[in-house]
């Protein structure tokens, strides 16, 4: 059931008041709208009205937001952004069936987007639109339907489907493994380690898999796997990798195991959704697929299940 009419003030009223608030000016805000300044004025006004709420104190010549308004501004901002992005994925589908997915980024440019044409080709009425995330996402606030996600399941109300888990392994350039005379796992703690901010405690688990002892660990922080690959590719020191995102490295021998122990990560791969798109079209399909890539990954690497 919508609100009341009068809690849906009109979009050119919304935007006057969003684009007065993000630029702090009235002058601004016209020229980006293509309005006069007395208009924006009017329609700030008239939303005030509407709302019965103050969103701008005005001192001489310059305005300022209220709290009540840089609260209703960030609100409203995110509707905005919101209402241009389902329309301008109609118009990029105007038949319907746009899937916005979340993606680890190189997960997604390794692993997922080479397979898309054939998800693609075989569903000919769906355009997906892939967007990079590496900082925790909410299904209530941002545009999306699925996602797919590293680690445990974290989101109450979501459904998670298994895709896969990964095994790691250390690796760097040939010319850095010789030059420090790697052999053993214990080898590992002279030499420069390359760590993921995402996955802090990689290496301390390597190493404890491994029957390493140490104390503390330094090193370079990368925020993807695939910088910490060229930086280990450049012989800037060991990074941890999955092994099934970066196989081409090491068939090439671009990348060597620094020392030859692969280890599972606790971790796991799932395709995250809300139980209230479980049942939309594009999402029904896109699962179907990838779990079935998934199940050809697994089958691939030797992975159980």
């Amino acid at each position: 059931m919508l609100p009341a009419r009068r809690f849906l003030p009109s979009l050119s009223l919304l935007a006057a008041f969003e684009a007065a608030a993000r630029t702090g000016s009235i002058t601004a805000a016209a020229r980006e709208l293509d309005l006069t300044q007395s208009a924006v004025s009017r329609q700030i006004k008239a939303l005030e009205d509407q709302l019965g709420v103050e969103l701008f104190l005005r001192e001489r010549q310059t305005i300022r937001l209220t709290v009540a308004g840089d609260g209703y501004a960030r609100e409203i901002r995110e509707a905005l952004r919101r209402i241009s992005s389902a329309s301008l994925n109609l118009r990029a589908n105007p038949h319907g069936g746009t899937l916005n997915l979340a993606v680890l980024p190189t997960f997604g440019a390794r692993w997922l987007a080479p397979r898309l044409a054939h998800f693609l080709a075989a569903n000919p009425g769906i355009t997906i639109n892939l967007i990079t995330r590496l900082s925790p996402f909410d299904f209530r606030l941002d545009s999306i339907d699925a996602a797919i996600h590293f680690g445990e399941p974290v989101w109450p109300g979501a459904e998670l489907a298994l895709l896969m888990g990964e095994t790691t392994v250390p690796a760097c350039s040939p010319a850095f493994k010789a030059a420090h005379g790697l052999e053993k796992p214990a080898d590992i703690l002279g030499v420069p380690l390359l760590h993921l901010t995402t996955r802090p405690d990689a290496w301390e688990k390597w190493l404890s898999a491994n029957g390493v002892a140490f104390e503390s660990i330094h090193g370079m922080l990368f925020d993807q796997f695939a910088a910490a690959s060229q930086a280990a590719i450049g012989g800037l020191g060991v990074a941890l990798l999955p092994i099934f995102l970066f196989r081409e490295e090491l068939a090439r021998g671009d990348l060597v195991p620094a020392i030859d122990r692969e280890v599972k990560s606790e971790g796991h791969y799932y395709l995250a959704f809300t139980r209230e798109r479980a049942a939309y079209p594009p999402l029904v399909a896109f699962r179907k697929w990838i779990l079935e890539e998934a199940v050809q990954e697994r089958s691939g690497s030797g992975e159980a299940g």
